[in-house]
């Protein structure tokens, strides 16, 4: 079944694109506002492999906008000088701060792990700098400020210990406040999307055996898991017992939303579409905020409801 196009929320315009802006990280907020990092085209460098934005490299230093989309009233651009990392995810934090953090993690020749996360105040500032983990593979902030992460194989199977658990909760002083229960089961593991709800953290994952989705609950550290019998998603939104996950074509302009209702740890199809989109779906092009889902197709978000 296909459906029509789900409504634009906001889109990179001609003006900026012709003055050079290219956008680079997004996140959706707990309020129901959408970030952009812009970053100038002479600042990046595209991947010979990776398809979209993922595979953007970025000359470091470099100076860029964050362009925050209210859910009502104007939008708002904050400066952001002399960043020192390649942004691959953000997130907002309370108190209009928000969080810049690159996927890998190296270290120094005493084992020290390098930061890879910055924490910005509200005027694009530099506030403190802390290490999340190495290969992030999706991360998200709740209301309360706490940073919630899952890992792809290459941490999962590395050094770190908090990526070898797979997935994890962060204060932003850098310190680990959560982690599994339980170990992951042997084999290829690899963090696919994040998602809140309401208190709840929502972390998706696959594994040979099929993909998972974890809820944590952070005023108790419990997580309750829901096998999923799709082979990936690339975005995730619930709402109470029921969600939707949507699973991309890559670099294709349309992708598959998956309805599912929440039932004794599993997820129980109700139904399947086709739906167009605005521009190609690449990575990272999802993200679920209490029964939201945020999709980025090329340069336009879009959101579509459980």
């Amino acid at each position: 079944m296909t459906v029509g196009e789900p409504p634009v929320v906001w889109s990179l315009t001609e003006a900026d694109a012709h003055a050079g802006w290219r956008a680079l990280s997004w996140s959706a907020g707990p309020d129901g506002e959408l970030a952009v990092l812009l970053v100038q085209r002479r600042h990046l460098s595209p991947s010979e492999y990776v398809k979209g934005w993922p595979g953007w490299g970025t000359a470091n230093p470099f100076d860029a906008e964050l362009v925050i989309v209210p859910a009502r009233g104007p939008e708002r651009r904050i400066p952001v000088d002399a960043i020192g990392l390649r942004p691959q995810h953000l997130a907002l934090l309370p108190q209009s701060r928000f969080l810049l953090a690159a996927g890998r993690a190296g270290q120094d020749a005493d084992g020290t792990w390098r930061d890879n996360a910055v924490v910005y105040s509200p005027e694009g500032r530099p506030e403190a700098a802390l290490c999340l983990g190495d290969d992030i593979a999706a991360l998200v902030s709740d209301a309360r400020g706490s940073i919630w992460t899952a890992y792809g194989d290459e941490g999962i199977f590395g050094a770190h210990p908090q990526s070898r658990e797979g997935l994890a909760g962060w204060n932003t002083a850098g310190a680990a406040t959560w982690v599994p229960p339980h170990r992951f089961p042997e084999g290829p593991v690899h963090g696919l999307t994040a998602a809140t709800e309401g208190p709840y953290a929502w972390l998706a994952w696959s594994h040979p055996r099929g993909t998972f989705l974890t809820r944590i609950d952070p005023a108790t550290g419990r997580a309750a898991g829901y096998r999923c019998p799709l082979r990936y998603v690339d975005g995730l939104a619930v709402r109470g017992d029921r969600a939707v996950l949507s699973r991309r074509e890559h670099d294709e302009p349309f992708t598959e939303l998956v309805r599912v209702d929440l039932v004794d740890g599993e997820c129980v199809i109700t139904d399947r579409q086709r739906v167009p989109l605005p521009g190609r779906v690449v990575m990272q092009c999802g993200q679920g905020r209490d029964g939201t889902l945020w999709l980025r197709a090329g340069d336009t978000w879009v959101r579509i409801e459980v």
